[in-house]
């Protein structure tokens, strides 16, 4: 398993885990900076990770990467999906039935 080194000087192993890599940019990019990094910071961090892969190691990341992000905007287009059905204009046509207890039955 290969390692890389980040412009911090942290190093990551290439073991196919993208967590671990975003972890890792994390760390190094938002945590140690206390919230204080820029887009390009962001970028160029990223473009020297990339820049240490070869070919494979690419391709495996990015197809990681791919999943990640389309199971991340399938969530997010349910999650609205649902909002909708579920808001209170829509749950107002539909009549739930309501169950009644033993002392709701003795008093009706």
């Amino acid at each position: 398993m290969r390692t890389i080194k980040m412009t911090t000087g942290a190093r990551v192993a290439l073991d196919g885990d993208l967590l671990t890599l975003l972890e890792t940019l994390y760390r190094e990019l938002t945590a140690k900076r206390d919230l204080e990094r820029t887009f390009e910071d962001t970028v160029r961090e990223i473009q020297t990770v990339i820049g240490q892969m070869n070919e494979p190691e690419r391709q495996q990341y990015f197809s990681e990467s791919l999943f990640l992000n389309f199971v991340s905007y399938e969530n997010e287009r349910l999650g609205a999906y649902l909002k909708k059905k579920l808001s209170p204009a829509a749950t107002s046509k539909v009549k739930v039935p309501v169950a009644r207890t033993r002392t709701a039955k003795r008093k009706a």
